[in-house]
């Protein structure tokens, strides 16, 4: 039994405690912590959203890989709102559990282009509740100097004549683009590890011999930027903006979609399952899925947002470059589905025995 006095001390106890934790509760909900990629999140955006909302941005930025390494090692933690791929989302929960469902009634969905909805829920589906939104997407397909070469899939960079003159990622993309040249979809054979192991050896060989041919195995934008500009390379894989970005300063330098097809990628918003702000995270989405608001993102990122609108308020420039890199829509291109555990393993020994390669 609990004596009066004893009962009266514990009442004031919980009182403080309560008035402890509210000023932590109400600067959480003051300040949004996102994990994205460089560009995402311009400062004119935050700094009108901030003017909205009273909502303070703080911008970690990152990958896909430092993206599920600091979730898993926080278990979800430390951020309100992560950006990975769509292709990166279900095998990291399912192994990791890092992400918590999204609640879509907090979301205004009518903002997003129904078919890029419609392919996030494909992929970022788990027991019935979705744990992704699309944000931004783009293709990666060729480059390549029209005064100096011509080609039109992924496996002509490996032409003798292009000998130490092009350039690929020494990343998984290059797998499955060069998997796609040779006339089987590595995506379709996701399901079957040992097929799926057999493609990958067979471009890993593929590479190695083509070796020669790359003149580096690039890491950043700018040292593949620069060696097109330079002319020190004729052709290379590249991701649509650069390849734009290239064709605007120089129009003999072209951005095409391979025959095999150009492979697309879609980046997110997904939920830490232990985030501190998840009405901030709700605001931050409704607000830049704005088409406006988007326009002002994908100038700063140069690709196309999933707001259904906003491509319309692009640089006409980048829609007339689109229309001519793919006179088609997107009928030939390759979605990248969420990656089953297991499958990033296989491709690092291969990408590692095609670096190690003479």
């Amino acid at each position: 039994m609990i004596s009066s006095s004893a009962r009266c001390a514990l009442m004031v106890f919980l009182a403080l405690g309560l008035l402890a934790g509210t000023p932590a509760r109400a600067d959480a909900a003051k300040v949004l912590r996102i994990i994205t990629w460089a560009d995402y999140v311009p400062a004119e955006v935050v700094a009108q959203f901030r003017k909205e909302t009273g909502i303070q941005v703080e911008v970690t930025l990152s990958n896909n890989e430092e993206m599920i390494s600091k979730l898993r090692a926080t278990g979800g933690a430390g951020f309100d709102l992560a950006q990975p791929s769509q292709d990166r989302i279900l095998g990291a929960q399912q192994e990791f559990g890092i992400y918590k469902p999204l609640d879509t009634s907090k979301v205004r969905l009518d903002e997003f282009v129904p078919e890029l909805l419609a392919t996030v829920r494909t992929n970022a589906t788990l027991g019935g509740r979705l744990y992704g939104l699309p944000y931004v997407w783009g293709t990666e397909g060729l480059v390549y100097n029209s005064k100096r070469t011509r080609i039109s899939d992924y496996q002509d960079l490996c032409k003798p004549e292009l000998r130490g003159r092009t350039a690929v990622r020494l990343k998984r993309p290059t797998l499955m683009a060069f998997a796609l040249a040779s006339g089987t979809n590595p995506f379709a054979l996701y399901g079957d590890t040992k097929a799926y192991t057999a493609l990958m050896q067979q471009v890993g060989k593929t590479l190695a011999a083509c070796k020669a041919n790359f003149r580096f195995f690039y890491d950043n934008k700018d040292q593949l930027l620069n060696g097109m500009r330079a002319g020190e390379i004729y052709a290379a894989m590249m991701w649509d903006s650069g390849g734009w970005a290239l064709n605007r300063e120089n129009p003999d330098i072209k951005f095409i979609n391979p025959r095999s097809g150009a492979i697309a990628w879609m980046d997110t918003f997904a939920l830490p399952a232990r985030g501190r702000n998840d009405a901030g995270a709700y605001a931050w989405i409704n607000f830049v899925m704005r088409p406006e608001i988007a326009a002002k993102v994908a100038r700063s990122i140069g690709n196309f947002t999933a707001a259904r609108g906003a491509d319309q308020l692009m640089d006409p420039r980048i829609r007339a470059q689109f229309a001519a890199t793919f006179p088609d829509g997107l009928k030939n291109i390759k979605w990248y589905p969420a990656i089953p555990s297991g499958l990033e393993e296989i491709e690092g020994g291969v990408l590692d025995r095609v670096k190690a390669a003479d």
